[in-house]
């Protein structure tokens, strides 16, 4: 202690030296409210009005086209359109020509508009809401509008009132100065936070009075970090008094429980914490995306090739003109021609203009009109939606809908993501001796929640020494004090808020973590008698009284429970008054039993304790065999969880007084008789537990369970009944909470009885074990014991650990008063500093977590979520790899991957633990050799030795199935000595990677790792705050919307509410998002080179003039109306291949991991097609027409109408799933067509200058030779891709094209049809794991001690020792088929090689 206090003092004051330059002080605006505004000196802070709009009335045009022009495209368009005003190299009439951006741009600016005056009427309606803030000229709160509070306001707020600032707490209408709040609009948490004010304000008397407040309040500058707020109250006499994140209501959380309280606002408007956090929809760009900006690129490098074709030619066909000039060369004012060369590069601007449209100027907004209809029917799936949350799936991503459809890598986070986060306690070893909770167990495997509107009826089954009933009241109410109910939503809505106070209904499904699976605990019977008889004990030694210098009960049950029952922060309500605090004891009277009878029962009870003998042993638990000390509990299979109880082991010796030695009969006989001498407690028993996470709900409903009931909780005591009734108040001196380093939390109280100081500590059992007090400082028998607890109580960690379970170990330790007044002074140096506060506050809580007595430790199951291995099963066999990236241990983490799938039984599993470059390096070399190397050979066999049978080319393609497990501490290693090549060289081998004890940086380091390196398209899914690194990482991340609240949501791409719904989204959504997209994006480019290469050609036969045989508005409706609605219908709703197919044959998904859809050579044959069509269109009509006396307009108008009937049946030919949209879009495109052109036609007489367009199409469809045209155009035109494409549905044996057999086929056939698929997959597969399976266990193959041998050899690291090597045997499955010829002879080829493909291996090191 001595040696760290300078340290501590040093840092303190080192913090507290350096420039307050980044601090905000505030001073009370009543100080300032007859002064002139300069003189305030909270001026220069921000308005409580918020702004999210981007636009004004007069920035909306210039800011709007300034982001416009961002886009390249716009940017070429708008250039190509003024250099139409220049004379010498128009195409068109300049006034024409920049319809069509304008009409993008138009549409693209409305769009924008629309949303920004959402945004705008959003923002009116926040800011003209209602609060009370103080006035010193009416010497009371009066009503202001949010957008009127400014920083120094005194604002109150009553319950259910939505905060408008962010506002330091000075008044609370509780008395023990603390206000609730909902965070629900922040991070979607419902349950109730603490709110503190600030010390010194706490005890008030008297009501606030604002007016009296002379203090300076200095404070952090405004930051986005919800967790953290520092500073401190400089009073008038220079004290300084601290206050951090637990005194701070934020902006749009909602008061709750609480009558009214009062505060100054210290941020304002977009200073909040909850404006800086507001970000709205992230916006990235797709991989499609980035591979449609390739070609467009490869487009502008054809519109070079075919402008410099014009410029060239144009040159020299006019330089044939010596000596004279055709007609339309106009001469120059002085009579002179322009040079041909000088002609050539004007003709070839002119071309550009001319060609224009080769990039498709509409491609973009199309797209995004595209992708909102796609989320539309995302979101409006009902099988992703979650009915008991009232949840859909939710796109806060708008552009990257089609990358859902190539993902080859996700990352999951395991709690709450792949399991439910629900906590249900299963067992717990206390000082060494394990429970097993047998009956626990089993009500949890045949346990069905009921789903019924009374579930908040349903109460949890005490197992005390008494019946205990319930009475009207249960809670001790403050006169004046009002019940006060919680009636708002889960999900409040900040714009439907009033100031004013509602009532409701409570509905108890509110709470968090309070479904009865997770409340409802079977006491173990072995345990339950022990706490029994520890709790009577306690009470004997208070029978009223505190009594001073009396140690504490060494009764580690007793301290086990407490510990269960204290060390958390959750809030306690009842449910006969909703959600209302308890803030006391609950009242209860004894039934006619006076207290002379209890001392005299206590006083029996001492005598019986000390006239017993000590050397008795512990009995069985009911059910089950007792075992000799002899006999070793192993757990190697499935059963050994009936025998890890309390009886397998014999109770430690001298492990508290509890352990003193009592015979049965006597025990049981005086113990009946004197609790038959009791009459019951009649104490209301129906509690709400809000936790801020499961498991502090789960171990609160523990330590009730067996008596030991958290009663209330302030933040200066808290209360527990003990299970005779018995009401224990501790005085909470200091809670540290927990935090993602510590990985524990403590809480130090005073023992009521003995007035000693406790800290009470839980934590992970990684943490936990290293802080134990060192067992060779205690005397010999003492030594022996510790010891003794430490290996059980690790043995029986491990034994949970393989059973899935989270564990958690409980610690205590003992402070005398001096230590205590040292280190509580050096905490509050900590809270008052500002600079380095959460250092200090950190370094101040290791310093007493130190030195820890161990008491026991805990299991919680955490249940898979339903459909997690379906969905596994299914996205593995889509071709996607998959990481579980978590914090729990690595047993735990293993066992939930054998569970849901992501290991399979027959699995080589490589366990990499180090913490030593060298040792890591070496490691990764030799598992990787070994891989690489029966890889290898199996490849070489494949080629030379292996008869071609018709399963062997399939068999030969795969390695060993190998999954690979590391922690973080290796992970460190990896990351900062240089090893992430050969990592990543390993991992690409692994069926399944699972990363244990990973940080939340690891997470995202690990993402972008291989989303890097390896250039492949990740996905990141979680749902708590410690996966949003790795959401944000991904290409695309996801959030669950669990338990944890919705930071994962607020940071991710896409929101779901299970994991099982990822299968849809990925194989259904996910094909069907990029298969339309890639192919509109597709068909756009080639729609627009078709069209163009009719100008070029036409080009050719006017000797590179630049003009056109194409009407210029025809030319405008052409792309603009009448082809542009079809590939919008078909982009949105088009299928490939059904649902029902795509769900059932996963590995469909693999089109999209391939880019099939959308790769070079697809955009190289879509524009060589359209080179061959617009060849076709042009040919063909101007063969026709040679020789007539047709003039130009009308040889365009066919042409024109030829290329509309090509290139929209060219998409009819793409769509695969016909609808009504679809018949409407395409007969709709051709009516419309002819509508206008006909009307067109009729009107415009005079349109053009130099053409009229006067009644061409009306004369041209009374002629028969034009239908003619049309058809036999169209049909030479599209005859080789529909003959493709019919070749290609007969004889292609690609999966997509077997899937869209598979949907022409009856229901009941195609069922038929995939199960066989299905069996020839898995058949596959089996046949792969067989081979692996049974080659590396058959007798036949070498001595196994020898691989083992050889295995050791390989990896034992010089001047380390040799690294242990498991070698657990093979576990094979039941009914295995038999061997085939192949088989046979495979392993007589090379028997050696096989002989390293054990079952599973795991190979760790020493730790350096």
């Amino acid at each position: 202690m001595a040696s760290t206090t300078p340290d501590i003092w040093e840092r303190v004051l080192r913090g507290r030296r350096k420039k307050d330059d980044s601090h905000r002080t505030i001073r009370s605006n009543l100080l300032f409210q007859d002064s002139e505004r300069k003189e305030n000196p909270n001026r220069i802070y921000q308005t409580n009005e918020i702004k999210t709009t981007k636009y004004t009335f007069f920035t909306f045009i210039p800011k709007n086209l300034f982001e416009q022009f961002h886009r390249f495209a716009n940017i070429y368009f708008v250039a190509v359109a003024a250099l139409n005003f220049v004379p010498v190299v128009n195409a068109f009439q300049p006034a024409v020509a920049i319809i069509p951006i304008c009409i993008i741009l138009a549409i693209t600016a409305i769009k924008d508009m629309w949303e920004d005056f959402r945004r705008y009427n959003s923002d009116k309606e926040i800011n003209n809401m209602i609060c009370l803030v103080y006035s010193r000229n009416e010497n009371f709160y009066i009503e202001k509008c949010w957008k009127d509070v400014r920083v120094g306001d005194f604002v109150k707020l009553f319950c259910n009132e939505i905060i408008p600032a962010d506002i330091l707490l000075l008044y609370s209408s509780d008395q023990n100065g603390i206000c609730n709040i909902e965070t629900a609009n922040l991070d979607g948490e419902t349950n109730l936070k603490q709110r503190q004010v600030v010390r010194g304000y706490s005890n008030q008397e008297s009501p606030f009075n604002p007016e009296a407040f002379k203090n300076t309040v200095v404070c952090e500058t405004p930051n986005n970090n919800l967790n953290k707020f520092n500073g401190y109250m400089q009073h008038p006499n220079d004290q300084k008094t601290g206050f951090g994140n637990e005194s701070l209501l934020l902006r749009g959380c909602t008061i709750r429980n609480t009558e009214e309280a009062i505060g100054i606002v210290v941020y304002a408007g977009s200073e909040t914490k909850a404006m800086l956090n507001n970000s709205g929809p992230r916006y990235k760009r797709s991989k499609l995306e980035r591979r449609m900006n390739i070609n467009i690129f490869c487009c502008i490098g054809m519109l070079f090739i075919m402008c410099l074709t014009g410029a060239l030619g144009y040159g020299i066909w006019s330089s044939k003109f010596v000596g004279m000039h055709p007609l339309y060369d106009v001469p120059e004012i002085n009579g002179t021609y322009i040079p041909p060369a000088l002609g050539g590069f004007y003709m070839f601007l002119t071309m550009i203009i001319l060609l224009q449209i080769l990039i498709p100027i509409s491609l973009y907004v199309s797209i995004e009109f595209v992708k909102l209809g796609q989320i539309f029917f995302v979101h409006n799936d009902l099988d992703l939606y979650d009915e008991d949350i009232d949840l859909s799936v939710q796109c806060r991503a708008l552009n990257i809908t089609e990358d859902l459809g190539q993902i080859q890598y996700i990352f999951s986070d395991k709690t709450g993501t792949l399991t439910e986060n629900k906590m249900v306690f299963r067992r717990c070893t206390v000082v060494g001796n394990e429970y097993s909770h047998q009956e626990n167990a089993k009500r949890l495997e045949t346990y069905k929640e009921e789903d019924s509107d009374d579930e908040d009826l349903l109460r949890v089954q005490n197992f005390a020494l008494h019946n205990i009933y319930a009475e009207n009241q249960s809670t001790v109410r403050h006169k004046g004090t009002k019940v006060l109910r919680r009636c708002q939503s889960a999900r409040p809505n900040i714009l439907g808020h009033s100031r004013k106070k509602s009532e409701g209904r409570f509905d108890l499904s509110q709470v968090a973590f309070s479904s009865p699976i997770e409340k409802d605990v079977t006491p173990d019977q072995m345990l339950l008698k022990k706490a029994r008889e520890s709790s009577v004990r306690i009470e004997a030694l208070s029978p009223g009284t505190p009594q001073h210098g009396i140690k504490a009960s060494n009764s580690p049950y007793i301290d086990f429970f407490l510990a269960l029952a204290i060390c958390n922060t959750v809030v306690v309500s009842t449910t006969t008054e909703p959600r209302q605090r308890v803030t006391g004891p609950p009242m209860f009277k004894a039934a006619g039993t006076p207290l002379e009878k209890f001392q005299h029962l206590f006083q029996r009870i001492k005598l019986l304790t000390v006239s017993q003998s000590s050397s008795s042993t512990s009995g069985s638990a009911p059910g089950t065999p007792s075992k000799s000390k002899s006999n070793k509990v192993t757990p190697s299979s499935g059963s050994e969880n009936a025998s890890r109880s309390f009886s397998g082991e014999s109770e430690l010796p001298g492990s508290g007084n509890d352990n003193a030695s009592i015979s049965k009969a006597s025990n049981d006989n005086s113990t009946e008789e004197m609790f038959a001498t009791i009459s019951p407690f009649n104490i209301e028993d129906d509690f709400c537990y809000e936790a801020e996470s499961p498991d502090e709900a789960a171990l609160v409903h523990a330590a009730r369970a067996y008596g030991f009931t958290l009663m209330s909780r302030t933040p200066e005591q808290v209360t527990i009944r003990l299970p005779q009734g018995t009401l224990l108040t501790f005085e909470l001196l200091y809670t540290l909470g927990f935090d993602s380093v510590r990985k524990r939390m403590s809480v130090v109280v005073r023992h009521p009885i003995t007035r000693e100081i406790i800290v009470y500590t839980k934590g992970a059992d990684s943490v936990i074990m290293d802080l134990l007090d060192d067992p060779a400082k205690a005397n010999i028998s003492d030594e022996k014991r510790l010891r003794k607890v430490q290996s059980r109580t690790q043995r029986h960690l491990d034994w949970y650990a393989r059973d899935g379970l989270r564990t958690l170990c409980i610690a205590k330790k003992v402070l005398g008063e001096e230590e205590f007044k040292r280190w509580s002074s050096f905490r509050s140096e900590a809270e008052a500093a500002i600079e380095n506060r959460e250092e200090l506050l950190m370094e101040t809580a290791q310093h007493l977590e130190t030195n820890l007595c161990l008491i026991g430790a805990t299991g919680i199951e955490d249940r898979l979520q339903e459909g997690v291995p379906d969905t596994i099963s299914a996205l593995r066999e889509a071709g996607i790899n998959i990481w579980v990236l978590t914090g729990d241990k690595q047993e735990t983490a293993i066992n939930i991957a054998y569970s849901c799938q992501l290991l399979d039984q027959t699995d080589t599993v490589f366990t990499i633990n180090t913490e030593s470059k060298e040792t890591c390096e070496s490691i990764l070399d030799c598992t990787l050799e070994e891989i690489q190397k029966f890889s290898n050979d199996k490849k070489k066999r494949s080629l030379f030795k292996r008869r071609r049978t018709e399963t062997s080319p399939e068999v030969d393609m795969y390695p060993p199935e190998v999954g690979l497990v590391i922690d973080g501490r290796t992970l460190n290693i990896i990351f900062n000595g240089g090893l992430q090549d050969k990592f990543l060289m390993l991992a690409k081998f692994c069926r399944c990677v699972l990363c244990c004890r990973a940080t939340p940086l690891q997470k995202s380091m690990v993402v972008k790792l291989v989303r890097d390196t390896l250039k492949v398209m990740t996905l990141s899914i979680g749902d708590g705050a410690n996966d949003v690194s790795m959401i944000q990482a991904a290409d695309i991340g996801i959030g669950i919307s669990g338990q944890e609240g919705m930071q994962a949501v607020m940071s991710s791409d896409f929101a779901i509410s299970r994991f099982m719904h990822l299968k849809k989204l990925l194989l259904v959504h996910g094909h069907w998002c990029y298969s339309r997209l890639a192919k509109m994006v597709i068909y756009f480019f080639y729609k627009n080179v078709a069209y163009v290469n009719l100008l070029f050609w036409y080009q050719f036969f006017c000797g590179f003039t630049g003009t056109t045989m194409i009407d210029y508005w025809q030319m405008i409706f052409f792309n603009t109306f009448f082809t542009s609605v079809p590939p919008l219908v078909f982009g949105i709703i088009d299928k490939d291949v059904s649902e029902e197919t795509l769900m059932n044959l996963p590995e469909l998904y693999k089109t999209g991991q391939t880019s099939q859809f959308y790769k070079m050579s697809t955009f190289w044959i879509a524009i060589l097609d359209a080179f061959y069509q617009s060849l076709v269109c042009f040919f063909i009509p101007y063969f026709a027409y040679y020789g007539t006396s047709i003039d130009t307009l009308s040889f365009g108008n066919a042409i024109n109408t030829v290329s509309l009937f090509t290139i929209t049946l060219h998409l009819a030919i793409e769509i695969k799933t016909w609808t009504f949209l679809h018949w409407i879009t395409i007969i709709g495109s051709f009516v419309g067509y002819f509508v206008v052109s006909l009307a067109y036609n009729a009107l415009c007489v005079v349109c053009n200058e130099g053409g009229n367009p006067y009644w061409i199409m009306e004369m041209q469809m009374s002629e028969p030779s034009f239908y003619f045209i049309c058809i036999i155009t169209t049909a030479t035109a599209l005859l080789p891709r529909y003959f493709i494409y019919a070749l290609k549905g007969s004889c292609s044996n690609s999966p997509i094209t077997k899937a869209q057999k598979l949907d022409k086929m009856s229901k009941e056939q195609r069922e038929i049809q995939i199960q066989q698929w299905k069996e020839r997959s898995r058949g596959m597969t089996t046949c792969i794991r067989n081979v692996s399976a049974d080659l590396g266990n058959t007798p036949i193959i070498g001595s196994s001690a020898t691989a083992t041998e050889t295995m050791q050899n390989r990896f034992r690291i010089p001047g380390e020792g040799s690294s242990p090597v498991r070698s657990p045997q093979s576990r094979n499955e039941p009914g295995q088929v038999g061997q085939s010829k192949y088989v046979a002879n495979l392993r007589r080829e090379d028997q050696e090689d096989f002989s390293r493909a054990n079952h599973r291996r795991s190979i760790s090191t020493v730790t350096v």
